[in-house]
């Protein structure tokens, strides 16, 4: 019955193209993620175990389809509220906040963008109430940042496409139902040489391979995806050939704010616990609370979430409109993901001995904060991208 409920307030914000009822949303989201996901947030990381039930009840909610509109089988909705759900969902568990970005974002994202009526109809009801499952194949072994040296090929065989190779650190990587998969279609380092497709599982020749045993965000699943003589009908091919790897690049502006709004959870959620706890624990007779050393502490981390927030809510806005948004995703990106992983860290010492027990949430939100900082472009990526827009518009 509450999911029920919860769908309804939901269509009905659909309809309003402003952001007025951002709190009812966030309050929706918030609602499921202690009813849901935190009585099993331990449980479903020390068992590396990808919670299915968990995404399909964010898709009765209309949260796996976010972005997409109400024809499609989606919400309708746009970054502002994207950004509200991903943070709810990632204070309480970063896992879950991860599978619920790279979803819509990445797979599903891609397809709206780029895919084709036919497609659109076919892929996107199933992916927004997340009866299917999404994944997004780009990075490999030996070409993480540099994806034009891409090896996974796909030879044009009569009305199909022949993929060979393989696909790393591919989130959903063995539970997703549907890939959108860039492999390459023309000559090594060419950026109209990489095309992309639409590979649903069980094709012949596409098979899961390795699931990556992780230090954190460990209930989201990573796995290998393997490409063995898999022949997919061109039928299956997103845009034109040749424009992969430019659609990919475009997908990734949109993707990073969608990860800035994960280490934005994250970095709340080691805050919330902070405080909570500064104020309970007593050492010589006082709350630690009082102490400046604790207080300077969550002084600092309270104006770094601000200041993150701010970036990540201007790039939302600049999404939203149609604006360029690659020099602004990247900054919230960048500093977004070092903040969490610094509040994190800061988190740990404020409660000591108890920050590092798995008793205590800060350990875990400490371990997930990393990935945010490697994910979807390393901060490193990220500096680059940005000192060239800057030096450019110079």
């Amino acid at each position: 019955m509450i999911r029920f409920i919860r769908r309804k307030m939901i269509v009905k914000i659909m309809h309003t193209e402003t952001v007025d009822n951002l709190p009812l949303i966030e309050e929706s989201a918030r609602f499921f993620a202690h009813q849901h996901i935190l009585p099993h947030v331990m449980e479903w990381d020390e068992a590396q175990y990808f919670p299915v039930e968990a995404m399909r009840g964010l898709g009765d909610l209309g949260f796996m389809g976010v972005l997409v509109p109400e024809e499609y089988g989606g919400s309708g909705l746009g970054y502002h509220e994207y950004v509200s759900i991903i943070v709810e969902i990632s204070k309480v568990c970063g896992s879950v906040g991860l599978s619920l970005a790279a979803h819509n974002s990445l797979c599903t994202g891609h397809i709206l963008a780029f895919g084709n009526e036919e497609q659109k109809q076919k892929y996107l009801p199933k992916l927004a109430s997340a009866e299917w499952i999404g994944a997004w194949g780009l990075t490999e072994a030996n070409t993480g940042s540099d994806a034009m040296r891409m090896k996974c090929v796909a030879l044009q065989d009569g009305d199909y496409w022949v993929i060979n190779g393989a696909k790393n650190w591919i989130t959903h990587g063995k539970s997703g139902d549907v890939a959108v998969v860039l492999a390459r279609t023309g000559d090594l380092l060419d950026s109209h040489g990489i095309s992309a497709f639409i590979v649903e599982r069980g094709t012949s020749g596409f098979s899961a391979g390795k699931k990556e045993n992780k230090l954190g965000m460990r209930a989201s699943e990573t796995a290998e995806m393997i490409f063995d003589n898999c022949r997919v009908h061109k039928s299956q091919v997103l845009g034109k050939i040749g424009e992969g790897f430019i659609q990919s690049m475009k997908i990734l502006d949109g993707g990073r704010i969608s990860i800035a709004a994960l280490s934005l959870g994250i970095a709340k959620g080691a805050y919330e616990a902070s405080v909570k706890y500064a104020k309970e624990r007593e050492q010589f007779g006082q709350p630690i609370a009082n102490f400046q050393a604790i207080s300077f502490k969550l002084a600092d981390m309270a104006t770094k979430i601000q200041a993150a927030e701010l970036l990540i809510r201007k790039s939302a806005h600049l999404k939203n409109n149609h604006q360029p948004v690659t020099t602004m995703s990247a900054m919230a990106k960048y500093y977004a993901s070092e903040v969490c992983v610094q509040i994190a860290t800061d988190a740990i010492q404020i409660f000591g001995g108890y920050g590092y027990t798995k008793d205590f949430p800060v350990e875990k939100f400490f371990r997930d904060s990393k990935l945010c900082t490697i994910g979807e472009g390393t901060s490193e990526i990220q500096k680059l991208v940005i000192s060239r827009n800057i030096l450019k518009e110079g």
